[in-house]
């Protein structure tokens, strides 16, 4: 007969947290994306936006913005019982950059947030996960302002990896960030397998 102890123990054993990053450009929503699907209240480490930040932060397009992350936002999900995710949302500014090493270090993988209105504000991400072989998707956040693009207008304009996903969504709804993460988390899976069996064959 096994004891409730066990039991309990047995359920803390086949908990499973993972890492994952959310990066992407100055602006695009990465602090929205994690407030919106965190079940704990998010940590945030906002400052207000200076006027000396103005001459090195390019807030073209994003002019309603009035503050910025300078170090990480952090938040938690449940997606099944037994696998929760921990979300790490890294700071746009290129000033900030050498904090994403110590934030990438044991991450699943990563979601690059996309404005259309400011593609090019997301290829640093896809370069430093593509170069540092971090499974990532990228999730087009879909401003209502902004022209309607498809996944593989997308892909083709970030000349994305053959395989990575790309996927639409709205950042301040929670069960489409989800449905983000659970492709984030499904696709890392595969990549993941994929590289070990690799490895032992």
């Amino acid at each position: 007969m096994v004891s409730e102890h066990s039991d309990a123990m047995d359920g803390e054993t086949a908990a499973l947290a993972l890492k994952i990053l959310v990066a992407g450009g100055f602006g695009v929503g990465k602090t929205t994306l994690v407030g919106a699907v965190s079940e704990i209240r998010p940590l945030r480490t906002e400052e207000l936006l200076s006027e000396a930040g103005q001459l090195v932060d390019d807030t073209d397009g994003v002019d309603q913005k009035v503050t910025t992350t300078v170090a990480m936002d952090f938040g938690r999900i449940t997606i099944r019982s037994g696998l929760s995710l921990y979300l790490f949302g890294t700071p746009g500014q290129d000033r900030f950059w050498f904090l994403w090493d110590e934030l990438s270090q044991g991450a699943l993988g990563a979601v690059v947030l996309a404005d259309t209105r400011r593609l090019e504000d997301c290829f640093p991400a896809v370069d430093y996960f593509e170069h540092r072989h971090i499974p990532f998707v990228v999730a087009v956040n879909c401003f209502s302002e902004a022209r309607a693009y498809g996944a593989q207008e997308v892909s083709r304009a970030l000349d994305l990896d053959r395989g990575t996903p790309v996927v639409l969504c709205d950042a301040r709804d929670r069960d489409s960030g989800k449905e983000v993460l659970i492709r984030l988390v499904e696709y890392a899976g595969r990549m993941h397998t994929a590289r070990l069996l690799d490895s032992v064959g």
